[in-house]
């Protein structure tokens, strides 16, 4: 009878030879495959499936319209837009230089799930709930969660809007009015006929961050008040974008410009056509073959004669994009702290850092909506300074090694390319990079600190104190409380100890203060949320486990005596002995 069953499960017909009596098939030959495999990975509402994002909106936003918009936006990620998600991720962008007969058309084809994302951004509104400011300080934590849902699923397309999102707050806060008023309220539209996005062409074979020496690009002046620009743009994002800002040197009669940041102007340019069907003063030489962001046009242009219309005074062109800079960052860190979140929701690896980005983030992003409602307080304002640079860097590392773990989880399968995963993590290895690598940013930390006289040190402690006073009756986060206050006392002593030395020694250490600053400030956020009357034990349990971790790396290098001047050398022949 047992015989009878194994041949009934495994055979449809017996297998028969001349002269052999018939045989019972074994379960692997031919396309038998065996019964088990492995489940794929479901993903479902984000927003539901998201205990600490709806608990965080209960108590800062309870508007039940939000709450409806983000279940409802969440099943439509589920259910239509991830698949849109993976197209975009099959189907690259590809670059048409020429048409049938030989003319110069510089066509950058996308997918159809692409365009359908331009659409269902202006649908949705994510852009433009930042600025229709509907629920005044809190719009940003409103948009931010709708964005930080959506990101993962996106095929990338929070890359042009956040860039998008960049230049409105750029022309917004340079006044808007003629010739950008059209473009301010195209950037802004829920409609999807009138919604643009906007390129954001700032580097140059010289170098990213470095815009003051990299900038070669010309901007000469026409009889009209507009500019034609000269230059080559070696790394152009989102460039099937319908407008971009961009950085350029005014030449004077006699064809000088002036050098470094003080000759820099930020200029508007339309990206348009002419009627023989060419790109008007642009030339695409290439799209880049990147690691990740596949999904996404990147591209080498030539600036050929291109109009704009310069946007800052002239010469202020560096000090004109510190908004755009500051809402490009925190986009950045929504990507991380959700790139994170996703994957966490599909096993079940990194929640504390996935939990503890979110915190930080949010909190930036709430700061954000304060200062533009006009009811920050100097408190608020210096931390949003201090913390934009520190929730970029610390979220796009912390993005990196979460989403490793979370593939490995996941076995060989998290190898396999047809699954998606692999893609996860080339696509999470740019948030380290983009706007400002660790160093950069963490020197922008440094830079910060300095320019307000330390007053942004000052706001961080009295900030972060408040925090814990909030909690000191509860028993049950004491050692929580205990850590992040014996932390931030040795990094009021690593501050005031470095202040007597010279500027290397900051330097050195601003990578692990910068972490510091990071990890006592999100611990301080973990505590305060599990605080509020509607916090849960599991929230309680993360403020402990976070807590648990070195809180502050840079007073615990001090004492190893890793930012001597005596240690640089030795490191430095440390690393070149290994490459002999």
């Amino acid at each position: 009878m047992m015989n009878q069953c194994i041949y009934t499960l495994f055979c449809i017909s017996p297998i028969q030879t001349v002269g052999v009596e018939p045989c019972h098939a074994l379960p692997f030959t031919r396309a038998r495959i065996g019964s088990f495999f492995q489940e794929r990975p479901e993903l479902k509402n984000p927003f539901l499936e998201d205990a600490l994002l709806r608990g965080y909106l209960r108590r800062h936003l309870p508007h039940q319209a939000v709450f409806s918009d983000l279940c409802a936006f969440g099943e439509r990620v589920c259910k239509e837009v991830d698949g849109w998600g993976r197209e975009c991720e099959v189907t690259p962008p590809r670059l048409v230089h020429f048409d049938p007969w030989g003319r110069r058309v510089d066509h950058i084809v996308t997918s159809p799930a692409w365009k359908r994302m331009k659409d269902l951004s202006a649908q949705e509104g994510l852009v433009a709930i930042g600025y229709e400011r509907s629920y005044g300080e809190w719009s940003r934590v409103y948009q931010m969660s709708k964005l930080y849902i959506y990101s993962p699923s996106s095929g990338l397309y929070t890359c042009p809007l956040a860039m998008t999102d960049g230049a409105a707050k750029v022309i917004q806060s340079l006044g808007v009015s003629r010739p950008v008023e059209e473009a301010f309220s195209r950037l802004t539209s829920r409609q999807p006929e009138s919604f643009w996005t906007s390129g954001q062409w700032m580097t140059e074979r010289q170098g990213g961050s470095d815009v003051a020496s990299g900038t070669e690009t010309v901007a000469v002046p026409q009889t009209d008040g507009w500019y034609k620009l000269h230059g080559f743009k070696w790394f152009t994002s989102a460039t099937d974008a319908d407008m971009t800002l961009t950085l350029a040197r005014v030449q004077d009669r006699t064809g000088a410009t002036t050098p470094g940041s003080k000759g820099l102007s930020l200029f508007y340019a339309e990206v348009s056509r002419g009627e023989d069907g060419r790109l008007r003063g642009i030339e695409v030489q290439r799209l880049k073959d990147k690691l990740g962001t596949r999904q996404m046009p990147t591209a080498e242009l030539l600036l050929d004669g291109l109009p704009a219309h310069r946007l800052s005074e002239e010469g202020r062109g560096v000090a004109s994009i510190a908004n755009m800079l500051t809402i490009t960052r925190i986009h950045n860190s929504v990507s991380a702290a959700a790139a994170m979140r996703r994957q966490v929701t599909l096993d079940i690896e990194g929640g504390p850092f996935s939990s503890g980005a979110f915190l930080l983030m949010m909190d930036v992003c709430r700061l954000l909506g304060r200062e533009e409602c006009g009811v920050a307080t100097q408190l608020d304002s210096h931390l949003l300074r201090l913390l934009t640079p520190v929730v970029k860097l610390y979220t796009g590392k912390q993005a990196v090694a979460v989403v490793s773990e979370c593939l490995e989880s996941f076995g060989g399968q998290g190898y396999i390319e047809d699954t998606g995963l692999p893609g996860i993590l080339r696509d999470a290895q740019v948030l380290s990079i983009w706007e400002g690598t660790t160093n950069v940013l963490s020197l922008d930390v440094l830079r910060c600190m300095a320019r307000s006289s330390g007053m942004v040190v000052h706001a961080y402690f009295s900030h972060v104190k408040s925090l814990l006073a909030g909690a000191s009756s509860v028993s049950s986060l004491a050692p929580a409380v205990k850590a992040v206050d014996s932390a931030l006392s040795e990094l009021e002593g690593f501050v005031q100890a470095a202040a007597s030395r010279g500027p290397g020694y900051l330097q050195l250490s601003a990578r692990d203060l910068a972490y510091s600053l990071a990890r006592i400030y999100t611990g301080a956020l973990f505590i305060d949320h599990a605080c509020w009357e509607g916090a849960s034990p599991s929230d309680t349990y993360a403020a402990l486990r976070w807590c648990e971790q070195d809180l502050c790396p840079v007073s615990t290098n001090q004492r190893r005596g890793h930012y001597d001047s005596s240690t640089t050398p030795l490191d430095a022949a440390l690393v070149f002995d290994c490459l002999r």
